[in-house]
C-alpha cells in the first residue's frame, strides 16, 4: 500500500509541474503540498488499515474544501 502513495506522489508532482507551466501558481503549490504529503506517508511503513484510514480522512478534507470553494468562493463564468 505504501507504493500506491508513492505513485500518487508521482502523479501529483506531474500535475504540479503542469499547473506551474500553465501559469496556475496557486494550484501548483497546492499540488506540491499534496506531493509532499503523499511522499511522507508513503515512507512511513504503516499497516494497510492505517493507510486506508489516512486516505479516507484525506478524501473527507478534500471534498469538504472543494465543495466549500465551489459553492461559496468560485465566481460563475470566471473563465477566459
Amino acid at each position: 500500500m505504501d507504493k500506491m502513495y508513492k505513485v500518487m506522489a508521482f502523479w501529483t508532482g506531474i500535475f504540479a509541474v503542469m499547473f506551474y507551466l500553465g501559469g496556475m501558481n496557486e494550484v501548483s503549490l497546492l499540488f506540491v503540498a499534496n506531493t509532499g504529503f503523499f511522499l511522507l506517508v508513503g515512507f512511513l511503513k504503516l499497516t494497510e488499515r492505517m493507510y486506508m484510514y489516512i486516505f479516507g480522512a484525506y478524501l473527507m478534507v478534500f471534498f469538504a474544501g472543494f465543495s466549500y470553494y465551489t459553492t461559496f468562493l468560485q465566481l460563475p463564468g470566471a473563465g477566459h
